[in-house]
């Protein structure tokens, strides 16, 4: 019988412990001039409670009285302590916010509004004990502080309850800016600092604990934490690279902070947090540009870009307009690419105080006059040739315009920029043109081997061909596409289980392209260096698991991303290759290689592009098929399987060829 008092104290201590979760919850929702208005008159509770207390705790009873004097010191001690308090801001400090400054602000206030009492009971000699000011000054503080600590503690732990727990990886001053910015959010909760450093292992900084490398995993079950950031912007790529991988096999989800040159360079702030860069899988550390070479064909020049738009030629317009040039002409076909492009480098140069001439031009490459009159207007001394179709499927799908676009476009963009007495123009091409498989691959083959032979006729324009491989970041890169289907949970897409691809960030891409551009004397092929292969299964693999998931394959019980194979797209090779043959030389700088490769006589070329304009003007596909295994070397046995509009025809079994245009009119045989 005895316990059914202490179950009824229980129950009425947990009921009173819930009525007054429910009171702090609706007055936490109050706005906030209500809730400034309750804090003050709280706060004048506790003045004149500290008064009575100050003076009951020296007497020892609370049987005193006071006279009209000591009556007379409270109001005045009351009134000028929330004139104090109101003029300190200590109600526009956000009390979930509370730092050091809001500390210090407490402090002052207490100690003024000790100062009032202290003044009021000296003048008037009121009758209380000595010791009354410093006993109200201990209380006061105790209660005005008091009632902000608990309200910020329960604000953080409703806060703790919703939101993620996360472990800190790196405790420099990265990692302690890092921490300060996710107290002031709710989507993180931050449990403990990780760090390489010995000398930092161990110790405390704001109230975590600096753990070692080798624990991560046992503080990973021991708060459920699901995600890890790192804030070390200044590591190298490699030591990035070897983090990641130690963190790979971890149930979380790994983020992390921008690194240091984006910081420098202002294009970022600490608290920006995001997913890894494939950067950062590959761990590739970047070769510092060699500023004489960017400058060279840039710096005081009219620059005109094709294909602007793009991905390739939107990274190009950025690092040209820092570059210096007179001016920058975009030149795209598509209207809404065109918008969006000029409108950022509109921004940049206005944010960086650039004065230049920025022109967005509507047209298509495949129009030579009016390539050939924009030349000629503005005077253009550098062309980045970058517009082109790239998608292999794609191509596949419509064999005669992806021809006519990346083949003929890149002709008479070049003879257009002969005519016109451009100094340099530079082929953005790629890896997919060596021993290609696919139509998009042999057409930018031919494009270059078009500009090989336009170099031979002793022109005043140097010619010069760039290639690389795949670029991260750029439309239909397959990093987005894997982000993508890890968010949608699942499956992630792989065509091939030993498919392998040569990646490269976009704007290191951009980069070399401006130095190699600078490097060529007529008719080179540059070379990217690309690294080492990734497989592109790998690749998913570690992006499923740094995104906090599981593999289904993997793991059969639990598992929630499935990686699907669906075997290999129209035109597409298990692996890329950079060169046709071995014969390659260095050019001074460590990225940039000169490929020496086989070249056709400019009037086998003309004779070429004469046949070919004539099979696409007939849509006539396996005709360009022909000429482009006839030309091109590994591309042959090629079949015409996938091309939209010659399916249809066959199955229709109505194929009738356009009539062939006058090409010769405008390609004459000079051989």
């Amino acid at each position: 019988m005895r316990q059914l008092p202490d179950i009824f104290v229980f129950r009425w201590l947990f009921s009173f412990a819930e009525s007054c979760r429910d009171v702090l919850h609706k007055v936490v929702e109050l706005p906030r001039n209500i809730k400034q208005a309750c804090l003050l008159i709280l706060d004048m509770v506790y003045v004149t409670g500290a008064m009575w207390a100050a003076i009951a705790l020296p007497w020892g009873h609370m049987n005193f009285q006071l006279g009209p004097l000591e009556w007379a010191c409270g109001a005045v001690t009351i009134v000028v302590s929330a004139v104090i308090f109101l003029r300190l801001g200590l109600y526009r400090a956000v009390i979930r916010f509370m730092g050091q400054q809001a500390i210090w602000a407490l402090i002052t206030a207490a100690s003024y509004s000790t100062l009032v009492l202290g003044a009021a009971v000296f003048f008037t000699r009121a009758d209380v004990p000595r010791s009354t000011p410093f006993i109200y000054w201990l209380i006061i503080l105790l209660g005005i502080g008091g009632t902000r600590l608990i309200a910020r503690g329960y604000y953080q732990a409703r806060l703790r309850s919703v939101s993620e727990n996360v472990i800190i990886y790196g405790a420099g001053q990265s990692g302690r800016q890092l921490l300060n910015g996710l107290h002031h959010g709710e989507q993180f909760h931050p449990v403990a600092f990780v760090d390489d450093n010995h000398r930092l292992q161990r110790s405390v900084i704001n109230g975590l604990h600096i753990a070692r490398p080798e624990d991560i995993e046992q503080l990973v079950l021991q708060y459920d934490v699901t995600q890890v950031l790192l804030a070390i912007p200044s590591a190298s790529s490699e030591r990035r690279k070897e983090i990641i991988n130690s963190l790979v096999g971890l149930p979380v989800h790994v983020r992390t902070v921008p690194t240091i040159n984006e910081l420098l360079a202002g294009e970022a702030s600490i608290n920006q947090i995001r997913d890894i860069d494939l950067d950062d899988l590959l761990g590739r550390e970047p070769v510092p540009p060699y500023p004489e070479l960017v400058e060279r064909c840039i710096a005081d020049k009219v620059v005109l870009v094709t294909g602007a738009g793009g991905s390739i030629g939107a990274e190009l317009c950025r690092q040209i307009v820092v570059s210096g040039p007179r001016e920058l002409i975009l030149f795209d076909s598509s209207e809404y690419a065109l918008y969006r492009i000029e409108r950022e480098l509109r921004d940049t140069m206005k944010k960086l105080g650039l004065q230049l001439e920025l022109v967005a031009l509507l047209g298509s490459v495949q129009d030579q006059n009016r390539l050939e009159s924009v030349y000629c207007t503005f005077e253009v001394h550098t062309v980045y040739h970058a517009a082109a179709y790239k998608h292999v499927p794609l191509v596949e799908y419509n064999i005669v315009e992806g021809v006519a676009n990346n083949v003929f476009g890149t002709w008479y963009a070049a003879e257009a920029a002969r005519k016109a007495g451009v100094e340099t123009f530079v082929l953005v091409s790629t890896d997919k043109a060596v021993r290609p498989t696919n139509v998009m691959g042999a057409s930018k083959r031919l494009a270059e081997m078009v500009l090989q032979g336009l170099a031979q006729q002793g022109t005043r324009t140097r010619f010069c061909m760039v290639r690389f491989g795949n670029v991260l970041g750029s439309s239909g890169s397959v990093v987005p596409l894997f982000r993508q289907q890890i968010e949608d949970g699942g499956p992630v897409t792989v065509t091939h289980p030993e498919v392998s691809r040569y990646f490269m960030s976009i704007a290191e891409a951009a980069q070399l392209v401006l130095q190699a551009g600078a490097m060529g004397t007529g008719g080179d092929v540059f070379v990217l260096d690309m690294g080492e292969p990734v497989r592109i299964v790998d690749l998913a693999k570690r992006m499923v698991r740094l995104s906090g998931h599981d593999m289904k394959h993997v793991i059969p019980v639990g598992g929630d991303i499935e990686i699907e194979f669906i075997g290999l797209r129209p035109g597409e090779k298990l692996h890329e290759e950079l060169l046709l043959g071995t014969n390659v030389t260095g050019t001074g700088h460590p990225m940039i290689m000169r490929a020496e490769e086989e070249r056709l006589s400019f009037g086998h070329i003309q004779r070429l592009l004469v046949t070919l304009r004539g099979h696409c003007d007939a849509l006539d596909c396996d005709g360009v098929s022909a000429v482009l295994s006839s030309a091109v070397s590994g591309f042959g046995d090629h079949l015409i399987r996938h091309d939209y509009i010659w399916q249809r025809q066959s199955e229709l079994n109505d194929i009738a060829p356009a009539e062939v245009s006058n090409v010769k009119a405008l390609f004459p045989d000079n051989t």
